[in-house]
C-alpha cells in the first residue's frame, strides 16, 4: 500500500482520535493543577465538575474514573461521540451533549468548571463572551470554581507565533504545527494555520486546517471580568501550571490561567 503524502482540507475538530493525540498527551499538569484549584479555592467540596467546549473529553473521562460526577458539551457532534463512546467503555454516563458554550444550561450545578486550552477565545464577540460567563455561572454552585486557560496578546514582547511538536501513540504518530497567519488586535481576531502530518502503517496524510480566535490584551480581559459580578478572581497562573507560584499581568504576559470563585447566585 502506497504512504504517498496526502493533503486534506478540513476541520480538525471532526477528527477527534487525532485531535486526542495532537493535544491530549499532556493532560497531566494540567489534571494536578485542577486538584490543587479545586482543594486551594473552592469553597465547597469538588465532587461534580463541567467543561463547556469539552472536545474529547481528555481531562474529563480522567476525572470520571477516579469518581467525579463530570459532564461537558460541545459544539461539534464528532467531538461529542467520541467522548461519550469513551466515557461509556469506562462504564460512566454518556453526560456530554451538543452545545454552545455561550447558551446552555445545567439541570444540576457543578462544583467547579474548567476551560483550559483557549477554547473560549472561539467566541468572537463580547456579547457572546458575556454571555458564556453568565451561563456558566448559572451552573456552578455558589463558592465554586471556575478555571479558564487562554492566550493574551503580549504588547511588549513578541507574541508566540509559531510551534511545532510531535507525538505517538503506538504505531500512529503525529508531526504537529501551529502557526499565525494574521493578528489584527484592533479587529480582534488572530487566524492560525494548524497542519497534522499523520502517519500510521495503513496512510500518511497532512491534515490542515485554519483557527479563528478572538484576541484579549491584559486590560481588555480584566475589563470583560469587570462586567461579570458573579465571579471574584482568587488566582493567576500561567502554563507551568504551579499552584505554588502565582503571577502578576502586565503586558509581557501570554499564557494565564484565571481561577475565579463565584460569589453571588
Amino acid at each position: 500500500m502506497s504512504n504517498a503524502l496526502q493533503n486534506i482540507t478540513g476541520n480538525l475538530y471532526d477528527y477527534p482520535q487525532y485531535y486526542e493525540l495532537a493535544f491530549g498527551t499532556d493532560w497531566k499538569p494540567e489534571y494536578d493543577f485542577l486538584l490543587d484549584c479545586f482543594a486551594k479555592y473552592a469553597d465547597v467540596t469538588v465532587r461534580s465538575l463541567f467543561e463547556p467546549a469539552c472536545g474529547t473529553g481528555r481531562l474529563l473521562h480522567r476525572f470520571g474514573r477516579v469518581g467525579y460526577q463530570v459532564c461537558g458539551n460541545d459544539l461539534n457532534p464528532k467531538m461529542v461521540t467520541y467522548c461519550n463512546a469513551r466515557l461509556d467503555r469506562l462504564g460512566l454516563n454518556q453526560s456530554v451533549s451538543v452545545g454552545d458554550m455561550s447558551a446552555f444550561q445545567l439541570n444540576d450545578p457543578a462544583d467547579a468548571a474548567f476551560n483550559m486550552i483557549s477554547s473560549f477565545q472561539h467566541l468572537a464577540t463580547q456579547d457572546a463572551s458575556l454571555a458564556h460567563f453568565n451561563c456558566v455561572s448559572k451552573s456552578l454552585q455558589l463558592g465554586g470554581i471556575y478555571v479558564l486557560g487562554m492566550l493574551l496578546s503580549p504588547t511588549e514582547a513578541d507574541p508566540t507565533d509559531e510551534e511545532h511538536w510531535s507525538v505517538r501513540r503506538g504505531h500512529l504518530s503525529i508531526d504537529a504545527s501551529m502557526r499565525c497567519l494574521q493578528r489584527n488586535l484592533h479587529q480582534r481576531y488572530e487566524i492560525f494555520s494548524v497542519e497534522c502530518q499523520v502517519t500510521s502503517p495503513q496512510k500518511t496524510f497532512c491534515l490542515q486546517s485554519e483557527v479563528r480566535l478572538r484576541t484579549y490584551q491584559v486590560h481588555q480581559i480584566l475589563e470583560l471580568l469587570d462586567l461579570v459580578p458573579d465571579f471574584e478572581l482568587v488566582g493567576l497562573y500561567d502554563f507551568s501550571y504551579d499552584i505554588e507560584k502565582e503571577i502578576s499581568l502586565d503586558r509581557r504576559t501570554e499564557d494565564v490561567v484565571f481561577v475565579l470563585r463565584k460569589v453571588n447566585d
